[in-house]
Parts: C-alpha cells; structure tokens; sequence
C-alpha cells in the first residue's frame, strides 16, 4: 500500500452559479486553500455536498483539484454513497485521476449490518488500491456506527485500510479504536472529523479534516501546529474559537458555511437544493455571531 499521512485536511465548498458547477471560482478556492496552509484536499465531502452531486459531477470536480493541485498537496477523494456498486466506481475512479486516498462513510440511508458493513468497505477499499479512511459519522448516518470490532475486521481483511475519520466526538470510543487498531496495524490513523483538535489529539488523532478552514484557515493551522506540538495551554484560545465556529455551522450546515465564506469575501455561490437559500435574517445571525470569534481579525479577506 502506498504511504500517507493525513495531516490537516481542508474541506473545499462546491461552488455553483446559475445551478452549477463554477470551475473558475473552485480553481481559486483550491490555490486559496494550499496557499493558506492545508496539507491536503478532500473533495468533495458532505461540506462541498458531495450528496447533491452526480456521479459524473463528482468525477469531475475531483479531476479538476487533482489538476489544479498538480502535485503541491494530495488529494483525498470521498466516495461515499448508499450503493456499494456506486461507492466502488467511485474508488476505481479514484485510482485513475490520481488520488493519493479515498475516504466513505458508511451507506447513505441504509442500516446494514456489521457484516455488511465490513463487505461494503472492503470492496471500496480493495477497488481502490489506495489509503482507505472509514468516516464515521453517526448523527449524521441515521445512527449507523462503526464499531471498533468492524475496524478490527476491516484491518485483516484489506491492507489498503489506513484509518478511520471520527465527527462522533465519542472519545471512549476514539482511544478503544486507536488502541486496538495500532497493535494490529502500528501505522493506523486516527483522524478527527472535528475541529475540536485538543481533545482528539489527546485521544491520539494524528491528522485533522476542518472543514471550516474555508473560514478561518489560519485559525485551523495556528491550532494544528500547536496541537501537534502538545502546546496545549497556548492552543486553548484558538481551540475555543474553532469549537465556536463547529458549532455555528454544525447548526447551519453547508449552505450556512457558504454563507460564512461569503462574509469572508470567498463567495461560492448558493448551496444546491434541497438545502436552504440563506435569507437576509440568517445571513445576518451569522455574521453577528462570527464578530464573536476573536481569531477572525487577523483572517484574510477573500482569494
């Protein structure tokens, strides 16, 4: 299996006008991205509506970042999706623009099994023939966990597994995983899903998606760093900001980051439908509550 490390990983948004796919913006959001700081792409995760895209919409926003990128960060492909058929084309595609990785969280909509469950990341995992991350995600996925015994049979059953991306925030279940999984596996990954980098750290996370980033991408790297660094006490200030904005988009969603980049001066257009066109009373609760956010002040303006 091919050697990476997740470190910390920006989220890009999908941006669109007229309803679709504005390139020109996405290119300008990728430069912005590695010129701030990020040592990786995930393209396109559920922050970039990687589920209000086509399968052909999504190939070719991977195509584009990967080019874009042209070899300055890796990109890490999410191929998540309710088919285990779909989620493998995905991976084989994957493969062949040139990701360095992928990731998938379990099956959208499904309740599957544990078995199945092993089944369906085994086979992204071994159409890929890459680094393979299981995102897990439950409040998002209709409570469908990943168990540490799934990691454990996912481990044995594929080489290609390298990690698993944690938003569950469930740090009992955080350290039983890592523990269990680096006796197996000494080079298993545990990645925070979050931004709250001080406790999964402590945990044992290694590698952090911030999905945020589009925001306050210095607040995202001046935390990692110290983080990495066990600088714990200096990074509490910082930490408390990053936890601040999860929550503020956590409660908003992706079409409420897209706000928040706009107030940034990064605009990517409205979020798709089904997702909410952001009125004039959210736009402005957001901007007030990002005036709490001390960090902000010293954040670059636009691309």
């Amino acid at each position: 299996m091919t050697k990476f490390h997740f470190g910390l990983v920006h989220a890009p948004l999908t941006p669109f006008v007229n309803g679709k796919i504005d390139f020109e913006t996405f290119d300008k959001a990728i430069d912005f991205h590695i010129a701030q700081g990020a040592e990786g792409l995930a393209i396109p995760t559920h922050a970039g509506e990687s589920v209000s895209l086509p399968v052909a919409e999504r190939k070719a926003l991977l195509e584009r970042a990967i080019t874009k990128a042209a070899g300055r960060v890796p990109v890490i492909a999410n191929v998540s999706e309710a088919g285990t058929g779909i989620a493998v084309d995905l991976a084989q595609h994957a493969k062949a623009a040139g990701a360095a990785a992928v990731m998938a969280s379990v099956p959208y909509y499904w309740t599957p099994p544990d078995s199945m469950l092993i089944e369906h990341f085994a086979a992204i995992a071994e159409a890929a023939s890459l680094p393979t991350y299981l995102y897990n995600s439950p409040h998002e996925m209709n409570n469908v966990k990943i168990k540490t015994p799934v990691v454990m049979a996912l481990i044995t059953k594929s080489s290609h597994i390298a990690g698993l991306i944690d938003v569950s925030m469930d740090w009992q279940f955080m350290i039983e995983v890592i523990a269990d999984a680096s006796r197996v596996k000494p080079d298993f990954q545990l990645v925070a899903g979050t931004e709250y980098m001080i406790s999964a750290h402590a945990t044992g996370a290694t590698g952090f998606l911030a999905p945020t980033a589009i925001v306050a991408p210095q607040l995202m790297k001046k935390l990692y760093e110290h983080v990495c660094k066990e600088k714990y006490k200096e990074a509490h200030d910082l930490q408390v900001d990053a936890a601040f904005l999860y929550r503020l988009f956590d409660k908003h969603g992706a079409a409420g980051l897209k706000v928040g980049a706009k107030l940034m001066a990064r605009d990517c257009g409205q979020a798709r439908p089904p997702l909410p066109i952001m009125d004039g009373v959210v736009v402005d609760e957001i901007a007030h509550e990002l005036t709490k956010v001390k960090a902000l002040a010293t954040e670059k303006r636009g691309w």
